[in-house]
């Protein structure tokens, strides 16, 4: 027999079998004996009164042994002679999406500007120590795309786009730790996502599909408003009637492409400030209400949400125990990132703080027309370089010093590896963002009292939370609404905002390939 339960327990209590069992017998009238195990099957963090409580979700298992069974990835079947669908960018639309076709029973041809996930190290450091930033392989483009060295958090809110079940479950199929079905705010970690987006890729071109590295999309062939194919910036072309085109929010080569080529995009406000780092013990206590954290609790994150003169300033991409990271995509401008490992061991938190945008913002750049908040995230990463020096040291300044508009003497250690340097902070971002945040910060310690401190760093800019444009499509059919055969998909082209969205639009955008006759 096995019989479901919901608790509400203490964390030593949910870190320890023994304890669980213990409380569930007891709580449960159930004798100790019959309880062969207990499986938690969803896990939350309560911290909103004095005393943190986890919220569980189990199954006990009585007079029944738990029978542990791996989740196995579908049948995929071989597409080596199928038709062929293109795909831009090897993110996680890209890759979900070609696991799709194949489950479907066509041929993926994958096109991917950089490198595979494991030779993007190198760029990597490249950014981090030398200061050269790669534009083909960085932070944001290569295998796996941002999400594969930038922490890998797979919470969303996107639970009515498809199955988020689906897509967790594939990861796990692919190697990902089963922990991941359970936590409300699902992570796997910087470190260990490179292996499962190799395995992904072994498993497409084992079926017949392709991959192609080194491949930057430099035209789009298209006859008649259809799609014919893509030619790449070493004069490849590839040719087919169906194109998925999901590039990531920094192809700002392929925005621009599509707006010269007279194919209809259109301007999407986004969110722009800075990401703050803390010490990880200050976080915790704050949001533990606690001196030290216990050790059956995780690094805390947090999640703030404030008005401030009719904006939305907010948290953005939180990363406990996490590193902040450089993410240009070209020389001569400054983006900061954060992420994470599995364990989230480091001793600093890191968090983007952005204010939201309207569109009367960008009317500075309207000669841009529908590419103008693109400039608008340009102009600020450009003067931010030019503020640190003109390399990737970034702009910084304390908390406090910022909020009092004053230019800090010192800063403290980052784990910001390119450096930061003592800068106004003003003299980067437009007078509504700067203002805001000073305004939010003091509204953020009110909520949460210790949050404004001087011991905290704030690093300019973030500016990449999410696409500058939307390529508009067919609700029904996927297609773009001009272009037969095109069908715009995942965080670049306006209908995704992180790994498990993403994927979702992915297999979507491939089903909906599949129906195109």
């Amino acid at each position: 027999m096995i019989k479901e339960l919901e608790l509400r327990v203490l964390p030593e209590v949910a870190g320890q079998k023994e304890a669980l069992k213990s409380y569930v017998s007891k709580s449960s009238k159930l004798k100790s004996s019959d309880i062969r195990h207990v499986e938690i099957i969803h896990r939350s963090i309560d911290a909103r009164q004095k005393t943190v409580y986890v919220n569980l979700k189990v199954l006990v298992f009585l007079n029944e042994d738990f029978v542990e069974t791996p989740i196995p990835l579908p049948d995929y079947p071989n597409v080596s002679h199928a038709e062929e669908v293109i795909i831009v960018g090897a993110g996680p639309a890209g890759l979900f999406a070609a696991l799709q076709l194949i489950e479907l029973g066509l041929k993926p041809i994958v096109l991917e500007r950089g490198k595979d996930v494991k030779s993007r190290v190198e760029d990597l450091r490249g950014i981090n120590v030398h200061h050269k930033v790669n534009e083909d392989s960085n932070y944001c483009f290569g295998e796996g795309g941002a999400g594969t060295y930038s922490d890998g958090k797979l919470y969303t809110r996107s639970k009515k786009r498809g199955s988020v079940r689906r897509v967790l479950e594939l990861l796990v199929g692919f190697g990902a730790s089963k922990e991941i079905l359970v936590e409300a705010h699902p992570h796997i970690g910087t470190n260990k996502l490179p292996d499962i987006i190799r395995q992904m890729r072994e498993t497409i071109l084992r079926q017949g599909g392709e991959i192609h590295f080194h491949q930057r999309v430099t035209d789009l062939l298209i006859r008649d408003n259809k799609i014919e194919g893509a030619v790449t910036q070493s004069g490849i072309k590839f040719s087919s009637k169906k194109l998925i085109l999901a590039t990531g929010h920094s192809a700002r080569d392929i925005f621009t492409l599509l707006h010269k080529k007279g194919i209809q995009i259109e301007l999407k406000p986004l969110a722009v400030g800075v990401r703050i780092e803390h010490k990880q013990s200050l976080i915790d206590s704050i949001q533990y209400n606690c001196e030290t954290r216990s050790e059956f609790l995780p690094p805390s994150e947090y999640s703030i949400v404030k008005q401030v003169d009719g904006r939305g300033v907010y948290s953005f991409c939180m990363c406990p125990g996490g590193v902040i990271a450089p993410c240009a995509t070209k020389p001569g401008e400054i983006v900061t990132n954060g992420w994470s490992s599995s364990q989230r061991a480091r001793a600093t938190a890191n968090s983007g703080i952005v204010v939201e945008l309207r569109e009367e913002d960008f009317r500075p750049f309207a000669k841009f027309g529908p590419l103008a908040a693109m400039e608008f995230q340009r102009s600020i990463e450009e003067k931010a370089w030019i503020a640190g020096g003109k390399t990737q040291t970034a702009p910084a300044q304390r908390m406090l010093d910022f909020v009092e508009g004053k230019i800090s003497s010192d800063l403290p250690k980052t784990s910001y590896s390119p450096g930061i340097t003592s800068v106004n902070l003003d003299s980067v971002l437009p007078d509504f963002i700067f203002k805001a945040l000073r305004k939010g910060f003091k509204e953020f310690d009110k909520a949460k009292p210790g949050y404004l401190t001087n011991e905290a760093v704030l690093h300019a800019p973030e500016t990449r939370t999410s696409s500058p444009v939307q390529i508009p499509r067919d609700p029904e059919t996927l297609e773009h609404i001009q272009i037969q055969g095109l069908f715009p998909c995942g965080e670049g082209a306006g209908y995704a905002g992180g790994i498990v969205s993403a994927a979702i639009d992915g297999m979507k955008c491939a089903i909906a390939c599949s129906r195109r006759t």
